[in-house]
């Protein structure tokens, strides 16, 4: 199987080129960065590309049988208005289509969508006033994705640690259940991998912590 990881540079998308390679998948990696992706393998193709072209987006989705979406932005753009991971998101919807790929695995987090009503009390505001722009547009980014005609799963991870991959940290499927907590971008990434092929989680966005 050839998987499509976008955002595939750095942080969460990094980490799941590294996974998905080690797992024997071949990876096309896309990223405006791609160039500078430290990954050497045989089984990764390394494309430099926007993941708001369409041409671009079309072109690196040919052979590919999943689609992994782990786009971030830097702090610098947390306090201005957001707006790349709808657009990035309703431009793939469209390739997808065009290129009759349908399993899309993406990376939001938790406050995004139906899971902001799960933040305390004490965390609301200041994540809000941190993360409001950037999580304005992952539940816009989420809306689009529940509204296609894809095989999705969304990933909603708490707060990211640059800790290892443990393989021991939960997924929280119901909403009584969701919470904040911490969760390394190794266990977030071995998530991501593990939706590639199997559809437990297939039209569900669960939340996951340690």
């Amino acid at each position: 199987m050839r998987v499509l990881i976008i955002g595939a540079s750095k942080g969460i998308g990094l980490e799941t080129t590294r996974q998905s390679l080690e797992a024997g998948y071949d990876v096309r990696a896309l990223a405006r960065s791609a160039a500078a992706i430290s990954l050497s393998n045989p089984k990764l193709e390394k494309v430099t590309g926007d993941a708001l072209d369409h041409r671009e987006v079309e072109l690196a989705l040919v052979g590919v049988n999943a689609v992994i979406v782990a786009l971030g932005v830097g702090l610098g753009e947390l306090f201005r208005p957001v707006y790349l991971f709808s657009e990035a998101t309703r431009v793939l919807i469209r390739a997808m289509k065009a290129q009759a790929v349908k399993r899309l695995i993406c990376v939001t987090g938790f406050g995004a969508g139906d899971s902001h009503a799960s933040i305390s009390c004490i965390q609301r505001v200041p994540f809000q006033i941190v993360f409001g722009h950037a999580y304005d547009d992952k539940t816009r980014q989420e809306r689009l994705i529940k509204e296609s005609a894809l095989e999705w799963t969304i990933a909603r991870p708490g707060v990211l640690t640059g800790g290892p991959r443990t393989g021991r940290y939960q997924v929280l499927r119901e909403p009584s259940q969701w919470r904040n907590g911490i969760i390394s971008r190794a266990d977030v990434a071995d998530f991501l991998v593990r939706q590639i092929e199997d559809l437990t989680y297939v039209y569900e966005a669960p939340v996951l912590v340690n």
